[in-house]
């Protein structure tokens, strides 16, 4: 299975679940970071590839970039044009020209400031090809947005290259500061597998989601589980009890990032119907402790909808109350609670496997003690400017 197309263009994707994989500038930093922690540094920078095709011939270079990647306006571009930074077809393209059908261009990004992420993992389950480890809050899974280099990714490379044995690679993702169990896979026909099948669970969870089916989550023999600490009092329930929540989640405008994953009314193009089954399971005056199942892996899916039936995570500064992105926010920026806490699935070789996060999230813990835990860098801006 070819990796998700993060991998090419760390600028441009979002996780499916919980949150995205933004850039380094709300909590990234030089001054000196926890035990296990990666410090801040610059990476090398990097190449980002496009071909330009036919219904897109005959725009200006800085439009057609403004457009490919919206943290940047077309003065930007222009400015990155004359810089060199943009090539067509093998030779640098210095003025601001009209682009031709079937033109190949490379962006080639300068280096630029990764903040301080944790690098300490636990492998939970491995038979030597299928692996699950527990991610913790705050590492990004994959080459996104400001991160390139300071991502589990790129750990698992370092921590097996040479090993002798294939390396170890995301099957999926997890956001940025979502915890827990994320499956990885060392051979291609096993991260094909798993990955049809997470897509085949998907498609079974909303079909029993649309009959009014309460076993959301429990599908296709792969079954998610997430806990979560949602604003305290919002939710018509008492401990035990659950409810459905099906609403659509689209892309709406957002004034920093062109479009953002956003509730929805399921009535515009691109609208994607979403399922999850949430379960209120402590209460407390600082937070209520919720789990969540999901039949669908849609963008910031546990966010929006715990947001949508007015019970945001507590801490998210993105998401309120009916699911809508603050505009001065970013999906990647933190200070809420989640975790992947217990999988179950069917791998390959047959037979059913069931894993729990170590330390289940609970209340244990003051959500402010806890966003203090989270902020332990400074606030430094990406130098780039596109964070």
């Amino acid at each position: 299975m070819a990796m998700p197309a993060a991998m090419d263009s760390p600028a441009n994707s979002a996780p499916a679940d919980g949150g995205s994989e933004g850039g380094p500038g709300r909590d990234g930093g030089l001054e000196a970071c926890p035990e296990g922690w990666l410090p801040a540094a610059v990476n090398h920078g990097w190449s980002y590839r496009d071909r330009v095709e036919p219904p897109l011939a005959g725009l200006q270079a800085s439009v057609f970039y403004a457009a490919r990647h919206r943290h940047s306006n077309r003065a930007c571009w222009q400015a990155r044009l004359a810089a060199g930074e943009i090539w067509r077809n093998g030779q640098p393209l210095l003025l601001d020209a009209p682009l031709a059908s079937g033109d190949r261009l490379i962006w080639r990004r300068p280096p630029w400031l990764e903040g301080a992420v944790p690098a300490d993992f636990q492998v939970v389950y491995d038979d030597g090809d299928l692996q699950v480890i527990d991610k913790p809050a705050g590492l990004p899974v994959l080459p996104a947005g400001g991160w390139l280099e300071h991502t589990l990714l790129r750990l698992l490379e370092r921590r097996h290259r040479g090993a002798g044995a294939a390396i170890p690679r995301p099957v999926h993702r997890l956001g940025r500061y979502t915890s827990g169990l994320l499956v990885c896979a060392r051979q291609p026909q096993t991260r094909a597998w798993l990955s049809a099948s997470l897509r085949e669970s998907t498609a079974a969870g909303l079909a029993g989601a649309g009959s009014g089916a309460a076993a959301v989550g429990d599908v296709g023999g792969c079954r998610k589980l997430y806990r979560a600490l949602v604003v305290p009092g919002a939710l018509p329930l008492v401990p035990g009890e659950t409810l459905l929540i099906n609403t659509a989640i689209g892309r709406r405008e957002h004034p920093q990032l062109g479009q953002i994953w956003c509730a929805a009314a399921g009535s515009q193009p691109g609208d994607l119907a979403a399922s999850s089954s949430l379960t209120l399971l402590e209460c407390s005056p600082q937070a209520d402790l919720v789990q969540v199942a999901i039949a669908s892996g849609r963008p910031h899916q546990i966010r929006i909808h715990c947001a949508a039936v007015g019970a945001p995570l507590w801490g998210d500064p993105l998401y309120g109350p009916g699911g809508q992105a603050a505009p001065a926010a970013r999906p990647g920026d933190g200070g809420y609670q989640l975790q992947a806490w217990r999988l179950e699935l069917q791998p390959p070789s047959g037979g059913a496997l069931v894993l729990e996060a170590p330390r289940a999230l609970g209340l244990g813990v003051a959500p402010g003690r806890m966003m203090a835990l989270m902020g332990q860098a400074s606030d430094l801006l990406d130098p780039s400017g596109y964070n």
